[in-house]
């Protein structure tokens, strides 16, 4: 496609604000040897590795993956600019370090961080494990299929390349001819852009110094409390915050940086919702649904059988979470077939070549920015036909590969995943550029129920939904990812061929290094180190398409009662959102509460703490709250991540800590001096 024409009437339609390419006319834009270079791939691998860990560490435990941009923007920027100094400290000849450069680093770090989210490491994939199976239909036989590092590499290639393929033919109508905008890309481009002028430049050597000392701390205190962690319920991670009875409902304060973190990063609303859906869950209704045991469900059960207390737990929080994924689905469908249509009228009757039309259906002025970003983008092409026979290649190579690796999917099943998997790319990567919502974990969740009914209990159907579900997901998150980052290479000057290059190679580490680390972390949890509450909520999807029976007394009632009731608060956000009521202030987030239903709350005390410093650092300093918390919490994160990784490493070196450190009633206390006073000293 060649760049549009412009009459002399479209040149002088100069945005309202400043322009941003103004800043950097003077700079020629780099070539593609000039931005992929040996400095830009050592830190993608370095800064792509570390990320990984954290990305694979928060999917284990809390299930919430906040966007990684902000510090991989930040991180590049700071470890390319420290690569500069130490080269020009030794005199060697080194080339500038450029936007397009933090760009394709960002890109790397993304794609292959990313993985840890898309690849199901603790959703979908674990769900398929003998412990998440534990109690009930199901749970042996062709259900179950243990986590194997090989085949995990082998199924990641096949199905995120798959996205890679699938998602190419479109890049010119989703970026230049529908001008989406894509606002986590845009807001990434913003960064990278601000930092690279000499005022943003101070700005992030301020933000990188708060997130690597937070980091260093983090690591510090998590190597300080294994000291004292060395048994069950021992350490500062047990400390009965808010008394002992709410401490055994799992309402207390465990230091998680993460989760302070996470809430540092959260809107208030999302943290709020948390706390409301924990008090209501483990405060109210499973404490309630514990005196009907023997009545509603068999006594003397495992925590862990869907024969029990657990079948609530779960069935629920997936009754509320399908209930919001599906609301947003159908939102995202009409709003983008609205969008279509009014832009295909309008275009009819503005009869203008290259029309780029905005998602509020207003034409785009044609400003200096967006003639030159146009005229780089489409500089470089891609050949499409290449792009559909690799998809179709892989696609057979999928075909005949992924039953090999689990037998229970068979063949004509995997090529009807792969035919409808390019149409549910588009239509989130679409729905995605209007809304910032990625919705394609609902997607893999439809696919999970239809392939799970299709191959039927008998036949292994609970493996088979999970599997298709890790297809239909990593397909759709690379795909609406690569597009997001093609967003962001269009606002900074970027070749669609660089962050391509950069993506693909991103891809490739994360398909490798992702399943390594999971597999370290993995050894630790399958011990019963730490819980991984989004398997069991996949297993019970997995588990309902397949038909499964047998649930305690009043759970379907509850279930369809909840899954009304987050339906009733969805559409009261949307609607009050639209029309712009004040009531919807108030109305809390759907899928946080459910997240509540099923996740200790302590993550939700966690998630308050973060809030609470958010709140009390702008009451006192706004200013440099708005510039240095996201890089505090990233810091927080990205330590607490590494430390996790510290102590994972010493308990598969067997390596135990000293002290242990637990807490106790005063009754109990009494009688465990009187008992040890009738112990003969030595």
């Amino acid at each position: 496609m060649e760049p549009p024409a412009y009459d002399d009437q479209e040149v002088r339609e100069e945005e309202a604000g400043p322009s941003m390419e103004r800043v950097f006319e003077g700079e020629p834009v780099p070539s593609r040897s000039e931005t992929i270079t040996a400095r830009s791939a050592a830190v993608s691998v370095v800064l792509g590795t570390t990320l990984s860990v954290v990305g694979v560490k928060l999917s284990l435990t809390s299930g919430f993956l906040p966007s990684l941009t902000i510090p991989a923007g930040l991180l590049g920027f700071f470890l390319s600019r420290a690569w500069v100094r130490l080269f020009d400290g030794c005199e060697a000849a080194q080339l500038p370090f450029t936007r397009q450069e933090n760009t394709v680093i960002m890109t790397f770090v993304v794609a292959c961080s990313s993985i840890a989210y898309s690849g199901g490491f603790g959703s979908h994939i674990l769900a398929m494990s003998r412990n998440a199976a534990e109690g009930g239909a199901g749970s042996g036989g062709r259900n179950v299929e243990e986590p194997n590092v090989g085949r995990l590499v082998a199924f990641l290639f096949l199905t995120s390349f798959a996205g890679l393929f699938a998602i190419m033919p479109f890049r010119n109508s989703l970026i230049i001819r529908h001008h989406l905008t894509f606002p986590s890309g845009m807001a990434t481009a913003h960064l990278i852009n601000t930092i690279h002028t000499p005022q943003g430049a101070k700005q992030a050597s301020k933000q990188v110094s708060v997130l690597f000392k937070t980091f260093g701390g983090t690591i510090a205190w998590s190597l300080f409390q294994w000291f004292f962690a060395a048994g069950a319920d021992c350490g500062f991670q047990a400390f009965p915050t808010f008394g002992l009875a709410a401490y055994r409902r799992g309402f207390y304060f465990d230091f998680s940086m993460t989760n302070i973190g996470v809430g540092m990063l959260s809107p208030y609303k999302i943290t709020i919702s948390v706390l409301v859906g924990s008090l209501v869950s483990w405060g109210i209704m499973w404490p309630y649904i514990e005196t009907k045991e023997g009545s509603w469900y068999p006594r003397d059960l495992d925590d862990d059988s869907l024969s029990g207390i657990n079948a609530y737990r779960v069935f629920i929080g997936i009754s509320m979470v399908l209930a919001d994924g599906l609301f947003h689905l159908l939102c995202i469908l009409l709003r983008t077939v609205c969008v279509m249509h009014r832009r295909r009228h309008t275009q009819r009757q503005a009869a203008q070549p290259f029309l780029c039309v905005g998602v509020d259906d207003r034409p785009a002025p044609r400003s200096f920015d967006d003639r030159r970003r146009a005229q780089v983008f489409l500089r470089d092409r891609v050949f499409d036909p290449a792009a559909v026979a690799g998809y179709v290649a892989l696609s057979v190579v999928s075909i005949v590969v992924i039953p090999q690796l689990y037998p229970q999917l068979r063949h004509h099943h995997v090529a009807f995943a792969y035919v409808v998997a390019p149409v549910f790319a588009f239509c989130n990567a679409y729905g995605t550029g209007i809304t910032d919502m990625n919705v394609a974990t609902t997607y893999g969740k439809i696919a999970m129920l239809v392939f799970g009914s299709w191959v039927g209990l008998e036949n292994g159907g609970v493996v088979a939904g999970l599997v298709a579900c890790g297809v239909v997901v990593s397909a759709i998150a690379t795909a609406t990812d690569l597009m997001q980052d093609f967003r962001t290479g269009y606002l900074t000057l970027t070749s669609p061929h660089t962050v391509l290059i950069s993506q693909v190679a991103g891809t490739a580490l994360g398909c490798v290094i992702n399943p390594v680390v999971f597999w370290a972390f993995y050894k630790v949890y399958n011990d019963g180190a730490g819980a991984v509450p989004y398997a069991k909520v996949y297993r019970g999807i997995a588990m309902l398409g397949v038909g499964h029976d047998g649930l305690p007394r009043h759970s379907l009632l509850l279930c369809k009662t909840f899954f009304a009731l987050a339906l009733a608060l969805s559409v009261l956000r949307e609607v009050s959102s639209r029309r712009r009521w004040r009531v919807g202030r108030y109305v809390p987030s759907t899928i946080a509460v459910a997240v509540a239903f099923f996740v200790s709350p302590k993550m939700a005390v966690g998630m308050c703490t973060g809030s609470t410093v958010m709140y009390l650092w702008r009451r006192f300093d706004g200013d440099a709250m708005r510039v240095l918390s996201p890089a505090m919490a990233a810091g927080l994160i990205c330590g607490d991540g590494f430390g996790s990784l510290l102590l994972s490493v010493l308990t598969l070196f067997k390596a135990r800590a000293p002290i242990c450190i637990k807490f106790l009633s005063r009754d109990v206390n009494v009688r465990l001096d009187a008992f040890l006073a009738t112990l003969p000293t030595s």
